[in-house]
């Protein structure tokens, strides 16, 4: 009996698992199911392992110097400052031709209304000319916003003969904006909490690549196609596992994210070829390429593209991953078939309603161009291939051609990850199974 007590003793001392006591099959089953898992895990591992020292090796090769290639463009004649100030007082009528007084060219007036333009009296509020009241003329959206309404001035400096001049470039918008993006951050928290801060968190962090990363290596010349891929790699990295955590789960959607993204530059690059796209279809392009001829505006659409899908890519794989791990916590005992079919379900309603976000969310973007199509009154076929419009349709079209086909191989990788602990209870010679009568 003395020998029976101090076998029991040690077991718990040692173990810590009480259920071993009660039905050691069930201990056996646990083992296995960490064993499968971890094998799981390491598979994984050794797969991201080489995707991992692949961006940490663009990061480097790519990483842009200090020196900007000067372009033959300024933004502003040597010497001009854009001060800002506060509306003291105006006086408004009918816009005339050029009575603007803004960046913006002259409103054309609508059916039964007549723009009104103004002039206002504006006191500058920074700099050493703080103080200084000026009189420039005013936009209708100034005019809209009234006396006490903050402006952005543009300073031309004295010449020979003539004082410094002052016009209006523009209104303040720091206020609603801050305010907007602070209202955001609370309501994100208050509902998602711990996640919606890590992904706030997240998001600054894509903030500083963008910025510290992807556009300066771009403005150097550095090819935009592994530029795109490099600065999108290193974000996913870090935004899903910080806000999702280090788990088997987070490190599915992450490979099922980067086989998306590998199929968005593949596809978007052969579709810009294949449509003889050029990457110059506005102002802004034909602008941007004389700035900066360095840059492939071609290649520079290929990454476009590759950034657009990466948000939803990455929102249809952790969801994808999501649901098969909840589904196999459900229903422990379902075959790894059955789980993909069931997850698979999820996914093609996941499917249909992003795409429509897609879709949609260009259609707001560009509704002023489709109004001017529309009123242009040209062919539908005509309309569609157009350079402007083929853009934004190769762009829509390779991201959710990536998405769709993400799904079911971030779905299939799920489900062999997340079933791996029931190939080793199979396989297993411990484990001691009841036969069926």
């Amino acid at each position: 009996m003395r020998d029976e007590i101090h076998a029991i003793l040690t077991v718990v001392t040692h173990s810590h698992d009480v259920a071993a006591l009660i039905d050691p099959v069930e201990r056996t089953r646990r083992g296995d199911r960490r064993t499968g898992r971890r094998r799981a895990g390491v598979v994984l591992a050794v797969v991201l392992f080489p995707i991992l020292a692949a961006t940490v090796a663009g990061l480097v090769l790519l990483w842009p110097s200090g020196a900007k290639p000067q372009s033959p463009l300024k933004f502003a004649a040597a010497g001009v400052s854009f001060p800002r100030g506060k509306v003291l007082a105006m006086t408004t009528g009918p816009c005339g031709k050029g009575d603007t007084g803004s960046q913006n060219p002259t409103p054309v007036p609508s059916a039964g209304r007549v723009p009104i333009c103004g002039k206002a009296t504006v006191t500058i509020t920074e700099g050493s000319a703080a103080g200084h009241v000026v009189r420039v003329a005013v936009p209708p959206e100034v005019v809209e916003a009234g006396v006490g309404a903050g402006v952005i001035l543009m300073r031309s400096p004295a010449s020979t003969g003539s004082p410094a001049s002052y016009s209006l470039y523009d209104v303040q918008r720091d206020f609603p904006l801050v305010a907007m993006a602070v209202l955001f951050a609370l309501v994100t928290v208050a509902v998602a909490r711990r996640r919606g801060l890590f992904a706030l968190l997240g998001l600054g962090f894509a903030a500083i690549v963008v910025v510290e990363f992807i556009l300066p290596a771009l403005v150097q010349g550095q090819s935009p196609l592994w530029v795109g891929l490099t600065g999108s790699a290193a974000i996913m990295f870090v935004v899903l596992y910080l806000a999702h955590g280090f788990s088997l789960r987070t490190t599915t959607a992450l490979l099922g994210t980067f086989a998306g993204l590998a199929l968005t530059a593949l596809i978007g690059g052969l579709a810009v070829g294949a449509t003889h796209l050029t990457g110059i279809t506005s102002d802004d392009d034909s602008l941007l390429a004389q700035m900066a001829g360095q840059i492939d505006p071609r290649g520079l659409l290929t990454c476009g593209i590759i950034l657009a899908g990466l948000g939803v890519l990455n929102d249809v794989t952790i969801t994808q991953a999501s649901a098969v791990w909840e589904l196999r916590e459900a229903a422990p005992g379902m075959a790894p078939r059955r789980l993909y079919g069931t997850a698979m379900r999820i996914g093609r309603d996941h499917i249909a309603s992003t795409i429509y976000t897609i879709v949609f969310a260009y259609a707001g973007v560009a509704l002023p161009v489709l109004l001017i199509i529309d009123l242009y009154g040209q062919p539908l076929g005509t309309v569609l291939t157009s350079p402007d419009i083929a853009e934004e349709l190769v762009r829509t079209m390779a991201s959710a051609i990536a998405l769709v086909l993400a799904v079911p191989l971030t779905t299939a990788l799920a489900v062999a990850v997340a079933t791996a602990d029931r190939r080793s209870l199979r396989t297993s010679p411990d484990v001691v199974t009841t036969p069926r009568h």
